[in-house]
């Protein structure tokens, strides 16, 4: 029959209500219980971007949601297909990021146990789900889609954003549908104003303090709130640090930026150190608080849209509200100082900082890190796998007008070049940049020929260091010698060219031209650079009472 005279079945309703919802681009991979959705898709005006492994689609979508700041649909199938999906999911709830996953199931009548004996079939697939995305959905029958679409959908927005599952069986997606194409569909997710009893007293403590600080963390960056805290920080001559999820919130060369050296004691000293600490968009977890080392001794007002991180760590003014609309509130609220002492202290932190680094001989690590930054365009984004050039980053990188993601919030492996993947898809007028060490590499290689096939313009930074360095200096600095860090590896950028796409093995010395053509020319490209770097020294062992072993990114010695 041609596909013009084609009834229409429920995988249409499916794609018809992401289309109507204001979806562009969707990410996946097809599946036997899936096909209905996937042939729908074959006939809509919907862009794919089909990868290899159903995990780095999900880290493809996340990244999309991220850059875009609106939901990514990740679209897969049953069974190992869904379970395959759940790290990049972690990763998105971590990070707040909404995308819509929509997977297949088997067909009804195996539902709720049924037993059925069908190809993927679970007990309950959704269980695996609930702990966690935000949401779980579920269709029995094709006039149930559209509503589920959109209540997924406005889940996914609806500050905290995140990820959400939606699953759909094969018999529904298959079957015949006569009512109308879908035309319109509302999913507005309610908005999330701070009480304003609650923005007057937090204004009042920061109009009184005598050293405010602010801590912004990714909440920030999601809300979009970005000129919001900078009025407000310039109101109450307050300096400015970012945690590492929150880089890009405040301009990283304002005179009162404290950077990011979140690992760094005299960063958190002085954190500790402020009469009154704002944190915005922070849990204060441990990445943001030097391994929980930070015991603020002023007052803390703690502004945050996931209820459950309120207080979790610190006793505070919890403020359970989007940062943007915070944010503005305080800035009408709150009475302006005159500028200059928290500029001054700014300025002091950070050449109390720059001492403790210089101090330690990591020129090279320095030195590439500087390169990277000077050949990637300053509005194009970049995105860090799990590594010691990532770690370095976090604290040391500038994002300028572009941003920096990481797969720091879940903290797995083989997030940067799939995420990196789908920012290109959302953007293909500037490049991106993906950055990895050699075994962070090995989860991501089958996506080669993903950035191939859709001549995403991708430039993939490998880092080669021969095994998994950062676990290596752990191990020896703890046990004397490590156990299963060493890898054996291609010859990356000969793998790179039998996908199609251009490499070159590089030095330090010639990173800089090397990387900066890599990210000039069209499409996808890969650079090797074999290097062993290092960490800076860690602070926050010393701090740590009763000491222990707490190991994390950052905590090797020099």
């Amino acid at each position: 029959m041609p596909s013009a005279q084609r009834a229409r079945h429920g995988g249409d309703l499916v794609v018809e209500s992401l289309t109507a919802l204001g979806a562009s681009t969707v990410f996946g991979l097809p599946g036997q219980h899936a096909l209905g959705a996937f042939d729908a898709l074959r006939r809509s005006g919907l862009a794919y971007v089909g990868l290899r492994v159903e995990n780095n689609a999900g880290f493809a979508a996340d990244a999309f949601a991220r850059v875009t700041g609106t939901v990514a649909p990740l679209l897969v199938s049953t069974g190992p297909g869904a379970l395959m999906t759940l790290a990049a999911l972690q990763e998105s709830a971590a990070a707040s990021a909404p995308v819509l996953a929509i997977g297949s199931q088997v067909p009804t009548a195996g539902l709720g146990g049924g037993r059925k004996g069908y190809l993927h079939e679970l007990v309950d697939q959704k269980a695996s789900f609930r702990d966690v995305v935000k949401s779980v959905h579920t269709v029995r029958t094709a006039s149930q889609i559209p509503s589920a679409v959109a209540a997924a959908w406005a889940s996914a927005l609806e500050a905290p954003a995140g990820p959400v599952w939606l699953e759909i069986p094969q018999d529904v997606l298959l079957a015949p549908v006569s009512v109308p194409p879908v035309a319109s569909l509302r999913a507005e997710p309610r908005p999330l104003p701070p009480r304003p009893e609650l923005t007057a007293e937090a204004a009042r403590l920061l109009s009184a303090a005598e050293r405010p600080v602010i801590l912004a963390g990714g909440g920030v960056v999601r809300a979009r709130a970005r000129q919001e805290l900078r009025a407000l920080a310039e109101a109450l001559d307050a300096p400015v640090a970012t945690t590492f999820g929150g880089k890009g919130a405040f301009p990283w060369d304002h005179p009162l930026s404290l950077q990011s050296w979140l690992e760094d004691a005299h960063t958190t000293e002085f954190l500790e150190d402020a009469d009154v600490l704002l944190v915005i968009g922070s849990g204060l977890g441990e990445l943001s608080s030097n391994y929980h080392t930070f015991r603020p001794r002023g007052r803390l007002i703690q502004i945050e849209a996931d209820l459950g991180k309120l207080e979790s760590n610190h006793p505070a003014l919890g403020i359970h509200a989007d940062a943007r609309e915070a944010l503005a509130a305080l800035a009408e609220s709150i009475t302006p100082r005159p500028p200059g002492t928290g500029a001054k202290a700014a300025a002091g932190l950070l050449t109390r900082v720059r001492e403790r680094i210089d101090a330690q001989g990591l020129e090279l690590e320095r030195r590439v890190l500087d390169v990277v930054r000077n050949a990637l365009p300053d509005d194009s984004p970049s995105f860090w796998d799990m590594t010691i050039l990532a770690y370095w980053a976090w604290s040391a990188f500038d994002p300028r007008a572009g941003a920096l993601h990481s797969a720091q919030g879940a903290g797995g492996l083989g997030y940067g070049f799939p995420a990196a993947l789908g920012a290109a898809a959302a953007d293909r007028r500037r490049p991106v940049l993906a950055v990895s060490g050699d075994g962070g590499a090995m989860y991501s290689i089958a996506e080669l020929a993903t950035a191939h096939q859709y001549q995403l313009p991708v430039t993939w930074l490998i880092v080669d260091d021969d095994g998994y360095g950062i676990l290596r200096e752990y191990m020896t600095d703890t046990f004397g010698e490590a156990t299963a860090t060493e890898l054996s590896r291609p010859d990356f950028a000969a793998l790179a060219e039998s996908f199609g796409v251009p490499a070159v093995r590089t030095t330090p010395e010639r990173l800089r031209a090397d990387l900066a053509g890599a990210l000039a020319a069209p499409g996808p490209s890969v650079v090797v650079l074999p290097a062993l770097l290092r960490m800076f020294a860690p602070t926050h062992l010393g701090r740590l009472a009763g000491g222990g072993f707490d190991r994390g990114p950052g905590s090797d010695q020099p």
